[in-house]
């Protein structure tokens, strides 16, 4: 399945009880592991965890994937609120100190006090986890499901490119084929003119069943039909590897290398021009498809 790694995918919606306005974002650039980070408002810091998990059981395995939780309290509910005794009584000293030894007015109330959250400790009731990870849920769901659309269809645009490009290279693979063939067809005739006019000066016969030999040994260093064979099946492999359910990127990554270096192997047995130029632009294709499998999940 080809599954790209960059997508975007938003939703926001106010929960059931109608005291929270949650925002959810999720996004992803190529990385080669799955690297999840989530950002929550502190309060809800605890349902990190669960939002990670919640990001690999939907399937996702790759990609540097930042996930935005924003929440707003439009009514405060199931939240147990107490002083910090300690920080309070440390905090109006140094409040008094400061009074006294700057002679300030003394303004020094309930209300001002209070401004300071810091003096505060809030808690909730243990059921209310579990409600605060439901709410949370709903709507990261659907952000999810937006953000799994955006990447399949990214990939399905990124597969159909490179079709054409492993197309491309199929079609170069069946030109290097025949001119191969036609080369090692022809040689024995160009190596029996050849030898006859460097002999032709010194009265020497060599018998036909040497140029024969020669020509024999020249087809088996010169021979490309094992590579050309394996590149034909791994052009099979990759459609079938594009076709699977399963995530493909470090497959089709891994097949690739394998047919830059059936390429490589027909550079260097071959010393037609001709075909060495193919085995350049079919490189080109390979150098291209290779950017872009590392997007692909």
């Amino acid at each position: 399945m080809i599954r790209s790694m960059t997508a975007f995918g938003r939703n926001r919606s106010v929960n059931e009880r109608g005291d929270r306005d949650i925002t959810a974002e999720i996004k992803s650039v190529n990385n080669r592991f799955l690297d999840c980070t989530v950002k929550l408002p502190r309060q809800y810091s605890y349902l990190e965890e669960r939002v990670k998990s919640y990001i690999s059981e939907r399937g996702i395995t790759r990609g540097k994937v930042d996930v935005f939780i924003g929440i707003d309290v439009l009514e405060e509910t199931g939240l147990e609120l107490s002083l910090d005794t300690a920080a309070a009584e440390s905090y109006l000293a140094s409040l008094k100190a400061l009074r006294d030894q700057f002679g300030l007015k003394d303004d020094i109330t309930v209300m001002t006090v209070a401004q300071n959250r810091d003096l505060f400790r809030t808690r909730r009731a243990e059921d209310d986890a579990e409600r605060d990870w439901n709410d949370v849920k709903a709507v990261l769901s659907k952000a999810v499901d937006l953000f799994i659309e955006a990447k399949d269809r990214e990939g399905e645009a990124l597969g159909r490119d490179i079709e054409i490009k492993i197309g491309n290279i199929r079609e170069m693979a069946g030109r290097i084929k025949a001119i191969s063939e036609a080369n090692i067809e022809k040689y024995p005739a160009k190596l029996t003119a050849r030898i006859k006019q460097l002999l032709e000066d010194f009265d020497v016969e060599v018998s036909e069943q040497r140029i024969l030999t020669e020509a024999a040994v020249f087809a088996d260093k010169a021979a490309i039909d094992e590579e050309l064979v394996r590149l034909a099946t791994h052009f099979d492999s990759f459609s079938e590897i594009m076709t699977s359910p399963e995530n493909s990127g470090r497959k089709l990554d891994f097949l690739l290398q394998e047919i830059n270096r059936e390429a490589n192997t027909i550079a260097s047995k071959s010393a037609d021009i001709e075909i060495a130029r193919i085995v350049v632009d079919v490189k080109a294709e390979i150098e291209k498809i290779r950017e872009q499998i590392q997007n692909i999940e």
